[in-house]
């Protein structure tokens, strides 16, 4: 009688458990933001000049003289976006899910494609791929660069910045950094790496492709911009803005934003710094006080650039390219 007293038990068991209805899934909580009186903004209040939809996902920005360009990693794409007559001229087969930033140069675009571990170069005035490099992005949430001669990514997380020569469409030299970096810019006469998990910021000069220089930053930097004589990075360990000295690789302020968590970018443009993240869309920042001036929270944002007097905002999840003015009230 035990037994089966036992087993009914079990059976009653089992039957709860598939009656039970699955647990939910627990959301991440939304970024907190700046706690600043009056620097929050509703999405709603932000009225484009254009809206650009794009299929899928739109991503990565870089800005060229005519055009604003942008990825699209489900479709295996890049768009390219007239800034003149705000028409989307077009859709550009490059590699496979194209990742980890855009970079221009050298009457190019340089795309590195993550599913299959190359860069496409994109000739900018045939639109065409005229050169497949057999090197691709150390991750996915990364960036590339162009400094006057050659292209620059990070093409190994055992710590690998890889110099591309674009006469050659070759790696012409690699320099050894810190392992697990992510992100590289050009700017400020240097090329600019980010180390999320050491919270480190590198200097790098592209001339002797020798490191120049090491600091400490906020933590779980990644991407990065230069503007006002100083390299800002997006610290997704706790949603601050670190503000180096370019010249001494100094650090001179960590900038409260409250803008934690995977995603985002920061780019400078009309005398600011811009950042983006989900749920916080754009984050102003004016560099002559270190603070956040405006901040609009709301559905859209991943990717920002400024140029052609207009701020340009990836909205990944709305499958659009906002194009508005950064003078918005």
């Amino acid at each position: 009688m035990h037994k089966l007293f036992v087993a009914a038990l079990l059976a009653v068991s089992l039957l709860s458990a598939q009656d039970a209805p699955p647990p939910k899934k627990s959301r991440r909580p939304p970024p907190p933001g700046v706690a600043t009186p009056g620097v929050k903004r509703d999405m709603a209040s932000i009225k484009p000049d254009f809206v650009f939809p794009i299929e899928g996902t739109p991503d990565w920005q870089v800005l060229t003289e005519d055009s604003v360009w942008v990825t699209n990693g489900p479709r295996n794409t890049i768009h390219r976006i007239n800034a003149k007559t705000n028409q989307v001229e077009a859709a550009i087969p490059v590699g496979k899910r194209p990742c980890s930033g855009l970079a221009a140069g050298f009457g190019s675009i340089w795309v590195p494609n993550c599913g299959d571990k190359t860069v496409s170069r994109v000739d900018t005035k045939t639109n065409q791929v005229v050169a497949t490099i057999p090197v691709g992005p150390a991750v996915s949430e990364g960036g590339i660069a162009a400094s006057p001669d050659a292209v620059w990514l990070v093409t190994d997380p055992k710590g690998m910045l890889s110099r591309i020569d674009p006469a050659t469409n070759k790696v012409a030299a690699e320099v050894e950094i810190s392992p697990n970096s992510a992100s590289c810019y050009y700017g400020e006469g240097a090329v600019w790496v980010t180390t999320p998990e050491k919270n480190l910021l590198t200097r790098i000069d592209p001339k002797t492709n020798q490191v120049t220089g090491t600091v400490e930053v906020g933590p779980g930097p990644r991407f990065l911009t230069t503007g006002a004589g100083s390299v800002w990075t997006l610290n997704q360990g706790d949603g601050t803005i670190s503000r180096v000295d370019a010249k001494s690789v100094r650090l001179i302020v960590n900038i409260e934003a409250g803008i934690p968590g995977n995603g985002g970018e920061i780019a400078f443009g009309e005398g600011h710094v811009w950042a983006t993240i989900p749920q916080i869309p754009l984050s102003e920042i004016d560099p002559a006080t270190n603070r956040v001036i405006k901040q609009w929270t709301g559905p859209g944002g991943d990717s920002v650039r400024v140029g052609h007097g207009s701020v340009w905002l990836s909205n990944l999840r709305q499958q659009t390219v906002w194009r508005f003015s950064p003078k918005q009230p």
